[in-house]
């Protein structure tokens, strides 16, 4: 696999008060799976230190099939009910430095 094939997402993601343990309790899972996915090369979800309940997102992936299977094991997880309708913003590019 070459570095130009990777899919980066980087972002943030924005968790109320009120859903806080929720979130967090399936985002630990949420993490662990992830991580042992194939293809995934790095995966980080921590705590903005500026904003209170933002958490930081940075992904990659070794190619769009890999980031695909992501996606599509995300959606049917606990995380995705627990963070369904949350503000997101992320931003997904081909290739660069990891």
């Amino acid at each position: 696999m070459t570095e130009d094939q990777r899919i980066h997402l980087d972002g943030y993601i924005d968790v109320p008060a009120d859903r806080m343990a929720t979130v967090e309790a399936a985002l630990v899972i949420h993490i662990d799976l992830t991580r042992e996915e194939v293809g995934c090369v790095s995966f980080e979800v921590i705590p903005c230190k500026t904003v209170e309940g933002r958490f930081l997102v940075s992904e990659i992936f070794t190619n769009q099939a890999t980031f695909d299977d992501h996606q599509t094991r995300a959606k049917a997880s606990a995380w995705f009910a627990a963070s369904d309708g949350l503000a997101r913003e992320y931003t997904i590019r081909v290739g660069g430095e990891s």
